[in-house]
């Protein structure tokens, strides 16, 4: 039996239209994913054009992270979570149209890349916001929460966004689906009550602006716990690629891509729910569980990278999803904890700079390799190159062993 305090969070009435806000949006957000991935790769044929989606949606993150954090932490937080997904909104407005008109595919890379702003936005925004929504006792049970429900929605979506796809063979329904979603989305964020009482009125300086990178690389543990990630990710991201495996390596179509979208989703779900049972009187060293994921992300990577047969290739996605899931549950608990909260926006931003940076950028790793190797041998070198971080990881950051747990 889950303790009581398992659902805290949800006794709050902000927290749970969070949360409603949260799956909408990834609910879209993932299938959206899926649906980018499938058309660009459907019109050009080409690994490498998958690359360049992942390097469109990061540059905005580059070029965005610094004055986004400091808006969420000069500004009412619900209202930039809601600014973000007006922008999201566009993109997606702009993704229909290209669909629908049979637009070059340049105007998709353009949508992209409104999509990669409003990420960067949204995130500094909405993690800072959560700290807000609940007491401090409750906030890891929160993240977990918060983590649980994005990940659930990532089950649904891609596999949605595959139906959609096999149904109408094109990806102009998803995006219509899209943008409904953010609508909603924008809608439960504002109407959120919570008001931050830190809310800076004296100009802003340059030290405030630099104030996440400088709180990041002073707290070595933060340093070590986005560092190591950012790199198991961007030389581990096998998803990238999973147009390219679904149709010509396991030869299952737009359908069977869905599932294995949501298949690192349907392990993320599996692991939260373990956490929350299994972690509830005896809390795991949290260095040491953390190393353990990524180590387990990278055998799984190399696993689904040499299969042939879709169904040992869904298992090895979904314990990849389940270790990536657990690594982000301490990483964004230990975040929380070790920042202040006249800080935590623009420490969020600097954070999403990490994710994005193993996402994206791997995204664009994975499709440059994969074009001039093969690629089951860019998964299967990025999942050997995972497992070899984690191996050497607390030389670099002696202070993961003393990360005894965040998981209260």
């Amino acid at each position: 039996m889950v303790l009581p305090d398992t659902y805290a969070p949800f006794r709050h009435r902000d927290y749970r239209l969070f949360i409603a806000m949260v799956l909408i949006g990834s609910l879209s957000q993932q299938a959206l994913a899926v649906a980018v991935g499938w058309d660009i790769y459907e019109r050009t044929g080409s690994a490498l054009a998958l690359g360049w989606v992942g390097l469109a949606q990061f540059i905005p993150v580059l070029a965005f992270f610094l004055p986004a954090g400091q808006l969420a932490d000069r500004h009412e937080r619900r209202r930039v979570v809601a600014a973000s997904l007006m922008i999201w909104v566009g993109a997606s407005l702009l993704l229909v149209v290209a669909a629908w008109r049979t637009l070059p595919v340049a105007w998709m890379y353009a949508a992209v890349a409104l999509v990669g702003l409003s990420t960067v936005l949204n995130r500094a925004g909405r993690d800072a916001l959560l700290a807000q929504l609940v007491p401090p006792e409750t906030l890891a049970r929160a993240v977990m929460w918060n983590s649980t429900v994005f990940q659930t929605a990532s089950v649904a979506g891609p596999a949605l966004a595959g139906l959609l796809i096999a149904s109408v063979h094109s990806a102009v329904a998803v995006y219509v689906m899209n943008l409904v979603g953010m609508l909603v989305a924008m809608g439960l964020a504002l109407a959120i009550r919570a008001r931050a009482a830190h809310v800076a009125r004296r100009p802003s300086t340059w030290r405030d602006l630099f104030g996440g990178l400088t709180h990041v690389w002073r707290t070595k543990v933060i340093l070590g716990l986005v560092s190591i990630d950012l790199f198991a990710v961007l030389l581990g991201g096998a998803t990238a690629l999973l147009p390219v495996f679904a149709k010509d390596i396991l030869h299952v179509g737009p359908a069977g891509l869905g599932w294995l979208s949501a298949g690192p989703a349907i392990g993320a779900v599996l692991a939260a729910l373990a956490t929350a049972r299994g972690w509830r009187s005896a809390p795991p060293h949290a260095g040491r569980a953390f190393l353990w994921a990524v180590a387990v992300f990278g055998a799984a990577t190399i696993v689904f990278g040499l299969s042939r047969w879709f169904w040992l290739s869904m298992v090895a996605l979904v314990v990849l999803g389940a270790a990536d899931n657990i690594g982000a549950v301490i990483r964004q608990t230990a975040v929380q904890l070790f920042t202040p909260d006249e800080l935590r926006g623009r420490v969020s931003a600097v954070n999403r700079v990490f994710i994005s940076s193993s996402n994206e950028l791997g995204a664009v790793e994975s499709g440059v390799l994969a074009s001039l190797t093969s690629p089951v041998f860019a998964v299967v070198a990025g999942g050997v190159a995972t497992v070899c971080i984690a191996a050497s990881a607390t030389r670099v950051f002696p202070q993961l062993r003393d990360l005894k747990t965040v998981m209260r």
